[in-house]
């Protein structure tokens, strides 16, 4: 919203009453947000999207620990931040050329594309990124699931990951 209405740190530092550190982190999700000074906000940004802001309240306002946080610290906050948004969205899309969508992938899936990534991640925190995109999956298995659409490419589908393991060793026939 900030952005959007042009605002610097600042100026939104002024309006809470807190240093310019503490907006930062509060936009980046690392410092909770009242849903009081995200209404103060909107209004001092010319938030007219009723829809987005109550989203936003009621992000605030639930803000209690979801399975998601265990992983801070330990994984990047935009790997957090997906699922947090995931969980707390009523319908999803998707539109996936190269790859299974992150909310179907299984672990061996998920495990052979964290294995595969450039430059290699610690077998630790490959395994970490593995259980936490296994986990994203309760958006969809939970009481109220999310609406979710997922269009997948053929190519998606047939792209494989990994390396062919034989009784000869991997690679070998």
């Amino acid at each position: 919203m900030r952005l959007a209405a042009g605002r610097t740190t600042e100026y939104a530092a002024g309006l809470l009453g807190l240093g310019r550190t503490k907006v930062s982190n509060m936009e980046s999700g690392i410092r909770a947000v009242s849903p009081e000074r995200i209404r103060i906000r909107a209004s001092n940004y010319d938030c007219a999207d009723q829809a987005y802001l109550e989203g936003l309240v009621a992000m605030a306002d639930s803000r209690t620990w979801g399975w998601w946080d265990q992983y801070r610290g330990s994984l990047p906050q935009g790997l957090l931040d997906v699922a947090e948004s995931e969980w707390f969205s009523t319908r999803l899309r998707s539109l996936q050329t190269v790859r299974v969508p992150g909310l179907l992938r299984l672990g061996g899936y998920a495990r052979a594309i964290f294995e595969a990534a450039l430059p290699p991640l610690p077998k630790s925190e490959a395994e970490l990124r593995v259980a936490q995109r296994v986990q994203r999956q309760q958006a969809l298995e939970r009481e109220n699931p999310v609406g979710y659409v997922a269009h997948v490419h053929e190519r998606a589908l047939r792209m494989q990951f990994g390396v062919r393991r034989t009784p000869y060793g991997p690679g070998t026939t």
